[in-house]
């Protein structure tokens, strides 16, 4: 079966190197109207976008882990991160996981309300869901 990457790979937009993935990465976000820190990847090998499907994917040499100081919580990346993409919102995302408690839970969609810019909502398969201060998740946070 082929990935989600390799079935959007035609047509997209194809980037490699860390500083322009990480650039065109933080870049999207803004334009989406989601904060440009959420993603915290470390040595991008790869940045894809479908236009036309609104698939991204971002492909770092090893998972990685960021601990966003502000609100104390911890995100886990796995090598491919992948999400469908539209404005205010992250959904169908692989790869990204929240330690909640002494669990790694699975983050299946971020977004952030047009009523309530000011906060980013993060919600699991299972329908459960935190927001938190979209500040918490600026660049360098």
């Amino acid at each position: 079966m082929a990935s989600q990457i390799e079935i959007n790979r035609a047509g997209a937009e194809v980037i490699h190197g860390d500083d322009i993935c990480r650039k065109k990465s933080i870049e999207m976000l803004g334009n989406l109207g989601l904060p440009n820190g959420i993603l915290s990847l470390e040595d991008i090998d790869e940045f894809g976008y479908n236009k036309e499907t609104g698939f991204m994917w971002l492909v770092q040499k090893k998972k990685n882990q960021h601990t966003f100081k502000t609100i104390k919580q911890t995100v886990s990346y796995a090598n491919e991160v992948t999400a469908f993409v539209e404005k205010g919102k992250l959904k169908n995302i692989t790869g990204v996981k929240a330690k909640e408690m002494l669990l790694l839970v699975t983050i299946a969609e971020v977004y952030v309300d047009e009523a309530s810019p000011e906060n980013v909502t993060f919600k699991t398969g299972r329908a459960f869901s935190k927001s938190f201060d979209a500040t918490a998740f600026a660049l360098g946070e």
